[in-house]
């Protein structure tokens, strides 16, 4: 969105394909997250690890059937330099989409540092 509001339309452009070609890495390194994560889990049954384990689909779909469609559409609306009302609308539904993987991806980042295992202290 700072891109569209300050930055000219070729600019915008350019920012969409960079968005697009950096999914190359983005999905690879989100899947290593996402298995890590179960593997470190195990078979737990703590109410953190199991709130994280229903949080995880929930933002694979969310990133898999609206942030990816989405920014496949503004990036070929952005290099067919249609900026209009369609474009400014996906661009919303991007953001709040974006905005709530955040926030549970937050979420499971807090709730993995509260159950990490205290270190061990030795007196001096």
């Amino acid at each position: 969105m700072v891109a569209e509001l300050f930055l000219s339309h070729a600019a915008v452009a350019a920012v969409k394909q960079y968005i697009v070609c950096a999914f190359v890495l983005f999905i690879p390194a989100m899947m290593a997250a996402g298995i890590t994560g179960n593997k470190m889990g195990g078979g737990s049954r703590h109410p953190m690890i199991a709130a994280k384990r229903r949080r995880m689909p929930l933002i694979a779909a969310n990133g898999l059937l609206v942030l990816l469609p989405c920014a496949f559409y503004l990036n070929h609306s952005a290099q067919a330099g249609r900026f209009d009302g369609v474009f400014y609308t996906v661009q919303a539904v991007e953001l709040l989409a974006g905005a709530v993987n955040l926030m549970m991806m937050a979420r499971n980042i807090r709730d993995g540092f509260a159950i990490r295992k205290p270190k061990n202290r030795t007196a001096r």
